[in-house]
């Protein structure tokens, strides 16, 4: 577990420099607070989904979410992060053999007693290859590196595992206020613009009544079928915060990634318990 996985996408979807990124980083998170301000208040969030393309073009969405979920403020101790495998193909949950994961902005620790816990289920195994190139995972550590000050991570790689088992581990490893849940996914990929925004609202108004969301309408919904069956069971809320894609940020409009920022949140009376483009 002496193992570091080193950024792999680091001066290309961010910035390589800690400075630049740390910057770029603080820019979306402020910008947010101005698009997204007024849907602040409330019971703070328990999960965020947040997009995970080139910050160019995700960045300002990604900021949206990121910026609710610092509200939860210095109680945050660990993050599950939940990602896409994009480069290996993954059967159930693919956990990691480093000990810590690093970007320019520093090195984050694993969670060594939280991989433990899950690695006894049969859907999680180890699979160090399926971590090797994932931006899907990498690229929200320097959001959370800003918000959040000591914290470690579980990065799952998720690959053909049903909303059960994503709903499994995420139940196993729920905690209290010091955990929180980060699923990574973009939208819908390469329609034109106005087709994007149609499909990505469809999407977007699942996601907020908790339905299951089929094949092409995330490339994460692995991950998010697991959640929101899981919110489903323990009546969590969900709300969209930020919803663009990358015609709107960074690209052209003849083919466009949706990107949506969104923010589940515990019952208010009850407790928390225990290509750069897409």
């Amino acid at each position: 577990m002496n193992v570091i996985r080193r950024p792999a996408v680091a001066g290309q979807f961010y910035p390589g420099d800690s400075q630049h990124l740390r910057k770029e980083v603080e820019g979306y998170l402020a910008a947010a607070g101005e698009i997204v301000g007024s849907t602040f208040a409330g019971p703070l969030p328990k999960a965020i989904i947040a997009p995970h393309a080139g910050y160019v073009y995700s960045g300002p969405v990604a900021g949206s979410a990121y910026a609710r979920l610092a509200a939860c403020g210095p109680a945050v101790r660990r993050v599950i992060l939940l990602g896409p495998a994009h480069w290996v193909p993954v059967r159930g949950l693919a956990a990691s053999g480093a000990g810590a994961f690093a970007t320019p902005l520093g090195v984050v620790p694993l969670d060594e007693e939280a991989q433990e816990e899950v690695l006894v289920l049969d859907q999680v195994r180890v699979v160090d290859e399926a971590h090797v190139r994932e931006h899907s995972l990498e690229v929200q550590l320097p959001f959370l590196q800003v918000i959040f000050n000591e914290f470690s991570v579980l990065p799952l790689a998720v690959g053909t595992a049903t909303a059960g088992d994503v709903a499994e581990v995420l139940e196993v490893l729920w905690g209290g206020a010091e955990t929180v849940i980060v699923i990574s996914s973009d939208l819908s990929h390469y329609n034109d613009y106005q087709t994007a925004r149609e499909a990505d609202r469809a999407t977007s108004e699942a996601i907020e009544h908790l339905r299951p969301l089929d094949e092409g309408q995330a490339c994460g919904r692995r991950a998010i079928n697991g959640l929101l069956q899981l919110a489903r069971e323990r009546g969590l809320s969900a709300r969209t915060v930020d919803l663009r894609n990358s015609g709107d940020t960074a690209g052209p409009r003849d083919r466009v990634v949706g990107y949506g920022a969104y923010v589940f949140s515990e019952p208010a009376n009850g407790e928390n318990e225990g290509n750069p483009v897409g």
